[in-house]
Order: C-alpha cells, then sequence, then structure tokens
C-alpha cells in the first residue's frame, strides 16, 4: 500500500510525541526526587495525578474526536505536551509539577485518542495501519533516548524536558499541516453501548497492559537494584528491545494476513509468556536484555492486532472506541505498575513477579481467541498490498459490435518492472543519500576535531563510559547519535532491500 504525506505525517507525528512521553515516564522519579527533593509518597501521587486525570479526559477525547478534526484535536495535545513539558522544566516545587502534570494528562488523551481514531480511517485501505503506526513510536523512543541520555549531563533534567516540548510543538504542527476533513459521527452508540459491545476485547487488552508494564518495570528495578547498574546502562538494555518495537511490526502484520489475527497473537502471547518466565532465572543483563528483545518482538506482533481489532468493532464511532481502548491500556498499565512493585519487594519477589507476568500472558493468550470471535472481527484481514474493489462499470446501452483489437506487444521486463507500483523506490537509495551526507559531515567535523568515529579510532584510549555517556564538546556528543542512527538505518536499509529482493 503506497504511503499517502497524511500516513507519514500520522507517523511522524506519533514518533514525536511518543519519544518524549517514554524518556519523562524514565526520568520523572529520578528528577522529582534528586532536582525536587520529593518522598516516595509525593512522587507516587504526581504520577498519580497525570494517570487520573489522563482517565477522566479520555472518554471526552473520545466525543471530540467523532465530532470534530481529528488532526486538530491531536495537534491541541500536542500542544498541551508542550505546555506539560515546559511545565516542568520550570518547575520549582511539588505545585508546579503537579500543574504540569495535569496538562500533560489532558494532552495524552487528546493526543493519542485522536491520533488512533484518525489512523483507524485508513484501515479499509491499508490493513497495516496500526502496525507502521506502532513502529513508528518504537523509533522516536529509542531516538528519544539516545538523545536524552546523551545531552543529560550537558543540559540537565530542564534541558530535556525542553526538547520534549519542543518535539511536542513539531508534533502538532505536522498535525495541523497535514489537513483532513471534518467527520462527525452522528448515530455513533454510547459509551455504555460501546463498551458492552467491546468489553470481552478491552479485558484482554487490559491483561496485555498489565504484562507489558510490568515487565518493564520488573526489568527496571531488577537492573537497578539487582544488579547495580546506573541510568544510562539501565536504558543501553532496554534500546534493543525498543529498536525491534521500531523495525518488526509491519514484518509482522505480513503473518497476521497470511495466518490470521487469532493464531499470530496467540502464539505471541504465549511466547512473552515463556521470555517472562525466563526473566526469572537470567543471569546477567546480557540475558535479560535478550529475553527483552524476544519479548518486545511478542508485543510488537499482538499489540497493533488489538488496535485494528477494537478499531473495526467500534465502527463510525472511532473516537469512542479508541478512547475506551485507551483507557484499558491505562487501567492496565497502573495495575501491572503497582503489581510489580508490591511483588518485587518480597522475599523472591523477582522470581515471584515474572511468574505472575508469565501467568498472565498465558491467560490473554487463552482469552483473546475467545474475545476475537466474541467481538466479531475478521480474522484474516486484507494485505496492504491489496487494492481496493472497484464497483464494476455499467454496461452501456446497446453497445456496438467492435472488432478483435490486435495483441499489444509485451513491455520489456524492465518497463514490466517500472510499471509495477513502488518498484522503482529502493530502500538502498535513500541509504545512499543519508551516507553521502553523513560521510561529508564527518570529513568536515573531523578536520575540525569534533567527529566521533574519527576519535574513537585515532584519538586514543577512552574509558567505557566515553562510548555512552558525555565525551566533551557538544558536537562531539551530538555525532555520536548521528552514527548510532545512521548504523541502525544501514542494518534496516539493507536488510530490507533483501527482505524486498527475496519477496519477489
Amino acid at each position: 500500500m503506497k504511503r499517502t504525506g497524511r500516513t507519514r505525517a500520522d507517523e511522524l507525528a506519533a514518533a514525536l510525541a511518543r519519544g518524549p512521553v517514554e524518556v519523562l515516564d524514565f526520568v520523572l522519579p529520578l528528577w522529582a526526587g534528586a532536582v525536587l527533593g520529593l518522598s516516595p509518597t509525593a512522587i507516587g501521587l504526581l504520577t498519580a495525578t497525570e494517570t487520573l486525570i489522563s482517565l477522566v479526559v479520555r472518554p471526552v477525547a473520545g466525543v471530540l474526536a467523532d465530532r470534530f478534526d481529528r488532526g486538530r484535536v491531536a495537534a491541541a495535545g500536542g500542544v498541551l505536551y508542550a505546555v506539560s513539558f515546559a511545565g516542568y522544566a520550570l518547575a520549582g516545587g511539588q505545585a508546579g509539577a503537579t500543574v504540569a502534570a495535569v496538562i500533560g494528562g489532558a494532552g495524552g488523551a487528546l493526543f493519542w485518542v485522536a491520533l488512533r481514531a484518525r489512523v483507524a480511517e485508513g484501515l479499509d485501505d491499508d490493513s497495516s495501519a496500526f502496525a507502521r503506526l506502532f513502529a513508528a513510536e518504537g523509533t522516536g523512543t529509542w531516538i528519544a533516548f539516545v538523545v536524552a541520555l546523551t545531552v543529560l549531563a550537558q543540559i540537565d533534567y530542564a534541558g530535556v524536558f525542553w526538547l520534549g516540548a519542543a518535539a511536542s510543538v513539531g508534533a502538532a504542527v505536522v498535525l495541523v499541516g497535514s489537513g483532513g476533513p471534518v467527520r462527525p459521527s452522528p448515530t455513533a452508540p454510547a459509551f455504555g453501548v460501546l463498551g458492552r459491545r467491546l468489553w470481552p476485547l478491552l479485558g484482554v487488552v487490559a491483561l496485555t497492559a498489565v504484562a507489558e508494564t510490568g515487565v518493564s518495570l520488573l526489568l527496571m528495578l531488577h537492573l537497578q537494584r539487582g544488579h547495580g547498574l546506573d541510568i544510562g546502562t539501565i536504558a543501553a538494555v532496554f534500546l534493543p528491545g525498543f529498536i525491534v518495537y521500531s523495525t518488526v511490526p509491519e514484518y509482522l502484520h505480513g503473518l497476521v494476513t497470511r495466518l490470521g489475527r487469532t493464531r499470530v497473537v496467540t502464539v505471541a502471547l504465549v511466547c512473552s509468556a515463556m521470555f517472562a518466565g525466563t526473566l526469572a532465572f537470567a543471569p546477567n543483563p546480557w540475558v535479560i536484555a535478550g529475553a527483552w528483545i524476544l519479548a518486545a518482538a511478542a508485543f510488537a506482533a499482538a499489540i497493533p492486532v488489538e488496535q485494528a481489532a477494537v478499531a473495526e468493532a467500534a465502527g463510525v464511532s472511532l473516537g469512542r472506541g479508541m478512547a475506551v481502548y485507551e483507557s484499558a491500556v491505562l487501567l492496565g498499565a497502573t495495575a501491572g505498575a503497582v503489581g510489580a512493585g508490591v511483588l518485587y519487594d518480597r522475599d523472591g519477589g523477582w522470581q515471584l513477579a515474572c511468574a505472575v507476568a508469565a501467568g498472565v500472558l498465558l491467560a490473554a493468550s487463552v482469552l483473546m481467541r475467545i474475545a476475537l470471535r466474541a467481538v466479531g472481527v475478521t480474522d484474516r484481514p486484507a494485505p496492504p498490498t491489496q487494492p481496493r474493489p472497484e464497483p464494476e462499470p455499467e454496461p452501456e446501452p446497446e453497445p456496438e459490435p467492435e472488432p478483435e483489437p490486435e495483441p499489444e506487444p509485451e513491455p520489456a521486463g524492465g518497463a514490466a518492472r517500472a510499471a509495477r507500483p513502488g518498484a522503482g523506490s529502493s530502500p538502498l537509495r535513500a541509504w545512499a543519500v543519508h551516507a553521502a551526507v553523513y560521510v561529508g559531515a564527518q570529513i568536515v567535523l573531523g578536520v575540525a576535531g569534533y567527529s566521533w568515529p574519527v576519535e574513537t579510532v585515532l584519538g586514543g584510549p577512552h574509558g567505557a563510559e566515553w562510548y555512552w555517556n558525555a565525551s566533551g564538546h557538544w558536537l562531539v556528543n551530538a555525532d555520536r547519535i548521528w552514527t548510532l542512527v545512521f548504523l541502525i538505518d544501514t542494518v534496516w536499509s539493507f536488510g530490507r532491500a533483501v527482505w524486498t529482493r527475496r519477496r519477489r
């Protein structure tokens, strides 16, 4: 399926917003304790405030997304996100941080409910829409983590918050600029009716969110307390899983179109349960990182299917449907975070918490099959490359017989390939442009003495932390981020080229 400008805008906005939000969730407890001096109870109240406001505003966001232009509703959420980040940057105490949390909770509800409803509009044309949205969010997450943790030593927490505000403004601008018609839904069902229709699926969605959030928090707690890792090293363990989030969803969607939603999600959740159980006996962070990568791949298969199924079952009420979906995710994530923390504090809590997470995922794998059948969604969506069937033209009255046309010569192989949609575009062409810009910039930076690869190879011995944390001048730090992004882009581009060639 050919991506439109609006599709690209939605994915870019999701990446710009998701990354700073994930970074905020990661650093907020550290910032509140180290900078504001808040107690653990006050930090818990701060995060609970944002969660509560977001939960309350979600139904309102669903109604607005069904009545007004969804792009503009999401853009308003992006603006509130930016104000919230600015509030955190300027906060001098608990009161200011609480105001920022309230604004951020409202902004998150507006942004994600409206954006997902807007993406759901294109499901009839492209069944992989939510898979690509999930990948875009994963891309934004790992890039934001790399940038934030690299520059944190130079610009402190306030600078990271200002970067989040800038990214949120960018997301709002992208959505407003992409336009889109207003699509009111006057016949949309009430929330109660919609909830009764979707409750089997929403229950499984909440269970999946319980497990995903619980596993993530368990990893963070165990890496910090069980293995004594610092924030940068913990992020390095999480980073490969976030990269998996950004690379595999669209390919896994191909399995969904061939094998069906029920089978793929069931297998994915069972695999997630196995990986969660493996974490209980992981001897070191390397094994933990490997298990997290596999768990992330399984979640990347299951979550886009859940989103698409909710959108399909919601019918015309996409805004309300995404509102109840986001509410179920938020409730599940909150329960998962609280449960993981409580279990981890017990004796032998690490193994017990991993076992509970595995049990929750196994239960979700059994219930998912029942839920998908109960809501009556299509098990095998159409592949994204399959065009929609066009209506047959009405026959003309009394057609006159025409002579049989002479057969035209078949086009040459090159012309036939050129006629295929998307055949002329190769991922390696875009990579070649990126490589040319990167090499040219490294020459200039190398002459100036600020090229990170040159310093790495020729600059003499460096401490181990130099490769991840601050390494001197801000240009060197920025070049390190660029180098990492370029390496990932290289692997992604060549892998995609090989995959495309094999499919042909």
